[in-house]
């Protein structure tokens, strides 16, 4: 949310509680739409504002970050009202809403909002932002006797749009917006690759002599622990990991949940049972994790309708591969001309039989 004007700058939508991935998927969100990083951010106590990624990301954008004091509420207020205008006027209005829980004793079985939870998180978020980016935009602000869209543009109008601080959404950003190791590199092991979360993750590109037992700068994608990227010889590559059928569109939150569900089980047997890589991709494919991991894999699915409702996420599938770049000429490029068939009018005989 821009203090200024009040205009509510990005939307995002999860089941997941707060972590860097929900930072990471507002910062990506807000560079799409505005091209640009935020100078400032206030930020209150939460241990995912002060995680190495959070704080490497908002260094090299050179993004101030401002904590808010512990206990005085009022330093958030601007954040806070928001949260209760967007009550108001949208969440108490739809079917299932939490509203009547306040008085206990007038929830019957008729009006219990668990039986009226018709809402999925993907219609949700979209009709979320409708009233976000269109309804409450254009409405007059009570502070502002204008609108948040009129003030932003006025703002930018008397400060300038100062076109050397836009940054491009390509995959450069994306990829300073993975998150990493906790050291921001991992070591080349001969035949093997990076390890990144218990997993080891392998490219063609790490077979010289000269790439083996050296540390690379790695990220890798949350959403998808079947895939991650090193920075090999000035440029990103990507890497496939092992027991890639078994990783693949599975997020780094469900993997986990696995990795504690199956330390637990382990330690019921032995104290010295190692997490690896192949007892990761075995218990995800056993009934056992089905089971344990169930909550967290319909929430991802859920979380896919969001992600093809987000412009960054949409513009980034759109392309082959992520690490092709960005057309530079939208829409008027021309689909590829084809190969004419030289062989076409050659005559055809029929097969010869002695």
């Amino acid at each position: 949310m821009d203090a200024y004007s009040r205009r509510l700058l990005v939307v995002y939508l999860t089941f997941d509680p707060p972590s860097y991935r929900s930072c990471m998927m507002a910062l990506r969100e807000c560079v799409w739409r505005y091209g640009r990083f935020p100078q400032t951010l206030v930020v209150d106590g939460g241990p995912d504002f002060r995680s190495i990624y959070f704080e490497a990301l908002l260094a090299y954008y050179s993004c101030t970050k401002v904590s808010r004091p512990w206990a005085k509420p009022r330093y958030g207020s601007v954040c806070e009202r928001l949260f209760g205008t967007a009550n108001t006027q949208f969440v108490h209005t739809l079917t299932g809403n939490t509203q009547i829980t306040k008085q206990v004793r007038q929830v019957t079985k008729s009006v219990d909002p668990k039986h009226h939870a018709i809402w999925t998180l993907g219609d949700l978020y979209r009709y979320l932002t409708a009233w976000a980016y269109d309804v409450y935009d254009t409405a007059p602000h009570p502070a502002l006797d204008m609108s948040p869209r009129e003030a932003f543009r006025m703002g930018m109008a008397q400060a300038g749009e100062r076109s050397h601080c836009a940054i491009d959404y390509d995959e450069t950003f994306r990829f300073f917006s993975l998150p990493t190791t906790p050291k921001g590199t991992a070591q080349v092991e001969p035949g093997r690759g990076v390890k990144i979360n218990y997993v080891y993750y392998w490219s063609d590109e790490f077979r010289p002599a000269t790439i083996e037992h050296t540390q690379l700068p790695v990220g890798y994608d949350p959403f998808d622990i079947g895939t991650a990227f090193a920075f090999v010889k000035s440029r990103w590559v990507k890497c496939i990991s092992e027991y890639y059928l078994q990783f693949k569109g599975h997020s780094e939150r469900e993997l986990l949940l696995a990795t504690t569900e199956l330390r637990k089980r382990r330690q019921e047997h032995t104290k010295h049972a190692s997490i690896t890589a192949k007892r990761l991709a075995e218990f995800l494919a056993s009934a056992e994790a089905h089971e344990a991991l169930l909550t967290q894999r319909l929430q991802d699915a859920e979380l896919q309708d969001v992600f093809a409702q987000m412009g960054g996420m949409s513009s980034q599938q759109t392309n082959e591969s992520p690490l092709q770049a960005p057309d530079e000429g939208g829409s008027d490029q021309q689909p590829p001309e084809k190969e004419e068939d030289v062989y076409a009018d050659l005559e055809i005989y029929e097969e010869y039989q002695s």
